[in-house]
Parts: C-alpha cells; structure tokens; sequence
C-alpha cells in the first residue's frame, strides 16, 4: 500500500513538472540531477528539448526580449508623466486648480451634465476663499473652463495610475520581472498612488479660509514643490529604468576619462533637477510678476529686499524676490555646468549616441534660459509659462538619456 502511495506521488509530481514544462509559460530546469531522473522515467526527448540551447534562449524570462517590452511601457508611462505635469503647469497658470472643492476617487470622473448639476457645483465653489476673493463677479461659462482643466488634469492622473498599475499585474504574472525589477515596480506603483493623495492636499492648503489674510487664494508653495517634485521622481525613476532596458551597450576601448565624465554628468543632472523644483516655489508664490527685467532685478544686481523676512531662512521659500533670485541663480549655475559638460565631452572618446545626447542637452540648456527671460521681460503670458515650464521637463529628460548612455558605454 505504502509502494503504490509513493509512487502515486512520484508520478503526480513528475506530471506538474512536466505540465510547467509544457505549458504557456516557459519552464526551465537547471538541476542536472533531475534531468537525468526524467530520462530515466523516460522523457528523455523533452529533457533533451529543455537543455538545448536554442530552448534555453526561448524559455528564458525575463529575457532581452521581455526586456524591451517591459522598457517600452516603462517609457510610455514617462510620457504620460510628462502630459500630467504639463496638463498641471498650464492648470496652475490659468488658476483653476481650486475649481473642484471635492475630491472622489470613482463619483467625480463624470463631470456635471445637466444645468441643474452645474449650478450645484457652482455654489460649491462659491463658498469656498478664491470665488469670495478673487472671482466673485465669475460666471458658470468661466467656471466651466476652469473646472474642466482641473478636471482634465485629476482624469488624466488617473489614466497615469491605470497605466502603471494594470501592466504591472500582467506583466508580473507572465513573469517578464526580474527580483530587483519587481521592487522598482511595486515602487512606482506605489508612488502614483501617494502623488494623487498629494495633489489633493496640495488643493486643499488653497480651499482653507484665512480670516486675517485678504491675499489672492493659492495653495501652499511647499506642497505645490512637493507635489510637482514626487511627479519628476516619478518620470525620473521610468525613464531612468526604461532607458536601462532598451538601450543597447556601447563598446569603447578609451576610458581614461569616462568615470570622471560620468560624475560630472551625475552633478549636473542633479543641478537641473534641482533647478526644475525651484520653478514650483516661483509658480507657488507667483514670483515672476516681480522684477521683470533682466540681467538685473530692476536697477540692482542684487534686490534691497532680498532678505526682507524674518527670520532669514522664512526668504528662501516664502518671499517672492528671493525664490526668483535663486530660481536666476540655478538657472545660470546650470546652464555654466552643461556647457562645462560639453566642452569635457569633446576630450573623451565617445560612441555617437551619447555624443548626440549631450549636444542636445546643451542646445535645450541655451533654448530654456532663453525661454525663462523671455517669459519674465513680457510678464508671464500663460503660452509662454507653460512652454518654459515643459521645457524644464525636457531638458530633464536629455540630462536623463546623457546618463543612460554614459552608464551604458562599456569599459
């Protein structure tokens, strides 16, 4: 009885392994102890077929062909990072992003539709500081337009999340993920979800009544760079673990310069990365309708009321002349560091994507400082704002792709 229990087991085991071996997902056996048990029991041309290589090649997952397609998606979903933080720059500019007072997950993807609930979402709106301040004498068509940007940047975060959760779980069951792939996944996952709980408390800093203050509405500039700052860790983190996916490795025989070069671009992707969330304190306080003019803020290199706030740490983010002050600062410092990176490049030997990247990335660096003045002599118009806000992406991207190539390029 107990013989034919074992073997019982024995055969119900050698069936599962078989079945995995068989079925829609690729099985592969390393162990040479349990090949040679499965020819003894006589599958001998499948033990066969699993140690040939060509069957390794193709029973392989994650392989370099998962690995492009699991880079691609992760470079999609970079893309539709980009579109939202564009779609909340241009929310910003045209102030509408406390045109929703409420925030549901599911019951606000359909927007008011008949007259009836249009006025209901009026009156909401109407009791809240920014209607009271600054927009009493606003109508339901101009609040329209300003519910309908607010609620195209809330729809298009959730087509972010969509984008990155459901892949995410076909993918993983396809077994296209790697053990340290699975963890930056299961992490940019995550940080979609805390980025939209984000943005909601970043609206609600701007719905709270302040009985004392009589300013225009706007939400705390802390959350605002915190919120638009998780949005390029974000894309940064896709973009980054995408590129290292689809890119191909470049061979160089002259490294004598490379590892110093990598360094160099690492502080300067950094420089614009910082850069970049300085522009949030700029839009948060609206620090660009002061001192319009360039090289100088007004008839001073240097502003008489830089330092007007107490005490003097309160001026780095709450005082509007001295977040446009560092804004100049590190818009200059990084465009002095990629030119710097340029001319360094030249000296080392380098394969042609990479070289092409980095004169990309200088050219953007010159293009954005050039679209940083002109938006600040003509006054912020919203076209131009928005166009150097997306700019800031971009030339993060380039800093991005020259890192990828470096990295890439093998020693």
């Amino acid at each position: 009885m107990q013989d034919n229990l074992a073997e019982i087991k024995e055969r119900y085991e050698l069936e599962n392994i078989l079945r995995k071996m068989s079925g829609d997902r690729c099985y592969r056996h390393k162990s040479p102890h349990l090949r040679q048990w499965l020819v003894k029991r006589g599958q001998s041309t499948i033990t066969a077929e699993v140690g040939a290589p060509t069957a390794r090649a193709a029973c392989a997952v994650p392989n370099a062909a998962s690995n492009r397609i699991v880079g691609r998606w992760l470079l999609g979903c970079s893309g539709l990072v980009v579109g939202a933080v564009v779609l909340g720059g241009v929310t910003r500019l045209t102030e509408s992003g406390l045109s929703m007072v409420d925030w549901h997950l599911v019951r606000e993807m359909r927007p008011p539709r008949t007259p009836e609930e249009w006025e209901a979402e009026f009156a909401k709106y109407q009791q809240f500081p920014e209607f009271k301040i600054m927009n009493h004498n606003m109508t339901l068509p101009e609040f329209k337009f300003i519910f309908y940007m607010e609620w195209g940047h809330r729809m298009w975060g959730r087509l972010v999340g969509l984008a990155y959760i459901l892949p995410t779980v076909y993918f993983w069951k396809k077994g296209y993920f790697t053990r340290s792939l699975k963890g930056r996944v299961v992490g940019l996952c995550g940080f979609v979800f805390f980025q939209g709980l984000l943005g909601w408390y970043m609206v609600k800093s701007g719905l709270e009544e302040k009985p004392e203050s009589h300013d225009v509405p706007r939400v705390s500039q802390y959350r605002l760079s915190a919120h638009l700052g998780s949005a390029l860790l974000l894309y940064c983190a896709s973009l980054w673990t995408g590129l290292q996916l689809v890119l191909p490795v470049n061979k160089l025989a002259d490294t004598a310069r490379l590892t110093q070069l990598r360094r160099f671009a690492k502080g300067t992707g950094g420089l614009v990365f910082l850069t970049a969330l300085s522009g949030a304190f700029v839009a948060g306080l609206d620090a660009g309708l002061v001192y319009n003019s360039f090289p100088k803020m007004g008839e001073r290199w240097i502003p008489d009321d830089l330092l007007a706030f107490s005490p003097t740490l309160r001026n780095l983010f709450e005082n509007p002349t001295t977040v446009q002050f560092d804004h100049r600062i590190l818009a200059v410092s990084s465009l002095t560091a990629i030119t710097g990176l340029y001319v360094y490049s030249r000296r080392v030997a380098l394969p042609r994507r990479a070289r092409v990247a980095i004169s990309l990335l200088t050219a953007m660096a010159y293009s954005q400082v050039a679209l940083g003045i002109g938006t600040l002599l003509l006054y912020v118009p919203t076209p131009l704002a928005a166009t150097h806000q997306s700019g800031s992406v971009v030339l993060l991207s380039l800093a991005i792709w020259v890192l990828a190539e470096l990295r890439k390029v093998a020693k």
